[in-house]
C-alpha cells in the first residue's frame, strides 16, 4: 500500500496573509489566507486525495467512509482529526472550545468538541500568544469581559519556533500576529469568540462575539495543560513524542541524512515543516517537499526517511 497524499483547502480569514505561500510554496488566490487545511474530512472544507490514481478525486470524508480498510478495526465517524497550517498575520480573535458533550447538544449535526495542540513553526521576534486568563471564577471572568479588562484577563506567553503547546477544550487562546504553527485538532470547526479587538469583517460590521457559550465552557480557574514542551534537537536523527491524550497522540519526526520510523498504531498523519527529502515504504520511494501532507495506512509498519526534514504526525487515539 502506498501513502495517500492529499490537497489543502485554503481558508481566507481576516487575519490572514501571505505566508503559506512565501514560506510554503502553496499557490494562493490572495494574501488573506490564513489556514491550510492539510488533511481535512470536515464538511466546511474537505481535502482531496491526489495520490494513488486508484483514489485521486476522493475527499477524505468519501476515502474514509468507502474504504475502511485502510484506517484500521477502530472506525469512528466523522473522520476523527484535523490538520492545519495557520498563518497569522494579524492576532487571531480570542476564543475557546467546548468539549464533545456540549458541542453535541449546542452546535448539533454531530461536531465534536475541539482539543488541539500547537507546533510554532515560526514567529517573528517578540511573537506571543494568548493562554489562558487569570480570573478565579466564572463570575469574575464575565465581569472583567464586561468591563473590557483584555490586560488584567488575558495571560500572553512569548514563542519561539520549536516551540509546542497543548490547548485542551476549555482553554482561552489565541494565535498572535508574526506567527506560523501546525495545529493538531480533533475535527471540528467549533469556535467561540470572546474578543475581537473590536476588527470589522468585509463589510464593515463587527465580528460575532459567543459570550455566553465562551463563559459555560472555560475552565476556572485556568491551569496549564502538562504536555508542553520543545521539539527534538535539529542536528540529529530523530522521532520525538510530543502529546498524547484520549483524542491522539503527537511527534515529530527530524531527519538529517537518514531516520528510519515504526508505526505500531493503526494508520498515521503527516505534514512536511521544514526541508525536503523522501521516504521509502516498502522498497518504494517519494519525493516529499514542504508543506505535504500525507496518511500512512493501517497496511504500513515502517518508513525509511532520507534527506533533511522535519515532519509532524498523529495517530487518533
Amino acid at each position: 500500500m502506498q501513502p495517500i497524499f492529499l490537497k489543502p483547502v485554503l481558508q481566507e480569514k481576516i487575519w490572514g496573509g501571505s505566508k503559506l505561500h512565501t514560506q510554503f510554496n502553496l499557490d494562493l488566490p490572495n494574501d488573506s489566507i490564513g489556514e491550510a487545511w492539510c488533511i481535512s474530512a470536515h464538511p466546511n472544507g474537505v481535502s482531496t486525495v491526489t495520490s494513488p490514481n486508484q483514489f485521486a478525486g476522493l475527499g477524505l470524508d468519501e476515502l474514509y467512509e468507502q474504504h475502511p480498510e485502510l484506517f484500521g478495526e477502530d472506525h469512528p465517524t466523522p473522520f476523527p482529526l484535523l490538520i492545519k497550517i495557520l498563518d497569522a498575520n494579524d492576532d487571531l480573535s480570542v476564543q475557546v472550545h467546548p468539549d464533545d458533550q456540549y458541542a453535541d447538544e449546542h452546535e448539533g449535526a454531530g461536531e465534536l468538541g475541539k482539543t488541539e495542540c500547537w507546533y510554532i513553526i515560526s514567529a517573528e521576534p517578540g511573537a506571543s500568544i494568548v493562554y489562558g486568563h487569570h480570573a478565579q471564577s466564572r463570575e469574575e471572568f464575565e465581569q472583567m469581559v464586561a468591563d473590557g479588562d483584555w490586560d488584567h484577563l488575558l495571560r500572553r506567553v512569548e514563542v519561539k519556533a520549536g516551540d509546542f503547546f497543548y490547548v485542551p477544550h476549555g482553554t482561552i487562546h489565541a494565535i498572535g500576529a508574526g506567527i506560523v504553527i501546525l495545529e493538531t485538532q480533533q475535527n471540528s470547526d467549533t469556535t467561540y469568540r470572546v474578543y475581537d479587538y473590536d476588527r470589522r469583517d468585509s463589510e464593515g460590521n463587527l465580528r460575532d462575539l459567543h459570550i455566553q457559550q465562551s463563559a459555560d465552557v472555560t475552565q476556572f480557574p485556568h491551569q496549564d495543560a502538562q504536555a508542553t514542551g520543545e521539539s527534538s534537537d535539529q542536528e540529529i536523527s530523530a522521532e520525538t513524542h510530543l502529546l498524547s491524550n484520549e483524542f491522539f497522540s503527537v511527534y515529530q519526526w527530524n531527519i538529517v541524512d537518514n531516520l528510519t520510523v515504526n508505526l505500531p498504531k493503526d494508520y498515521y498523519l503527516a505534514t512536511v515543516i521544514e526541508g525536503k527529502g523522501s521516504m521509502t515504504i516498502n522498497g518504494e520511494t517519494f519525493e516529499l517537499n514542504l508543506a505535504d501532507s500525507f496518511i500512512l495506512p493501517t497496511t504500513i509498519s515502517q518508513v525509511e526517511f532520507s534527506g533533511n526534514l522535519s515532519l509532524i504526525a498523529s495517530n487518533p487515539e
